[in-house]
């Protein structure tokens, strides 16, 4: 569990998570939690498939599953290491946050007390902490995991209310058959702008959040970019 600290090779090649500049910026940020290897760097992955196939086209499972990236890249992501923290047995919608609840509660504990843990390298117990670092999803899960529509005109999670689009619609319009043409225009517009973890946070404590449940729906208010 220590092979990002004294294993890993520092020569600009990004060959493992640890390589890379959020890694460096999450150990530059918090530098007590870096101190020591051992406290453990998660992702957390999860995505609904149909374990039946074609005899029931209604039913999905959406295992949640937790992982250590202090592994060595040859270890990492091999299902061995993988822990299934959550199996949800129908597609939760937006009340995935019920079921993921007690996982978050965990972890936000992991975090700030850690748990005092046997290393066998040393005969020795110490207060392991845990920090997830990201969460891996496709688009349409990363709505739901998240809270950002993927779906609708601020759809993009990256330029925010700085989008620029165009709207078409109906089935018979005819860009729908032209997959490789747009409207003419040259895009010369600058990148957006990063986004500070503070700016996200406010912009997350002014929602009012929707009753849960699948079968709840409500207009999106001003306020409210996504």
């Amino acid at each position: 569990m220590r092979w990002h600290k004294e294993k890993r090779v520092d020569d600009d090649v990004m060959r493992h998570p640890a390589d890379g500049e959020a890694w460096k910026e999450f150990d530059r940020t918090f530098p007590e939690f870096a101190a020591d290897p051992r406290n453990v760097r998660l992702g957390l992955a999860t995505d609904g498939f149909n374990p039946y196939g074609v005899l029931n086209q209604h039913h999905s499972t959406w295992p949640i599953f937790v992982f250590p990236y202090n592994l060595p890249p040859w270890k990492c992501m091999k299902k061995e290491y993988m822990m299934m923290t959550v199996l949800i047995t129908e597609d939760p919608g937006r009340s995935i946050d019920v079921y993921l609840r007690p996982l978050v509660e965990k972890l936000k504990d992991l975090w700030t007390n850690g748990v005092r843990t046997y290393d066998k390298s040393t005969g020795k117990m110490f207060t392991l902490q845990a920090a997830v670092m990201w969460t891996v999803n496709d688009f349409p899960t990363y709505a739901m995991v998240s809270g950002w529509s993927t779906k609708g005109y601020m759809a993009c999670p990256v330029c925010k209310e700085d989008v620029t689009s165009g709207w078409h619609a109906g089935k018979d319009h005819e860009w729908r058959e032209k997959d490789k043409e747009f409207d003419g225009n040259t895009e010369r517009h600058l990148r957006p702008r990063e986004w500070s973890g503070d700016e996200i946070l406010n912009q997350l404590n002014r929602l009012d959040f929707a009753p849960l449940g699948k079968t709840v729906s409500r207009i999106r208010p001003s306020t409210h970019m996504n």
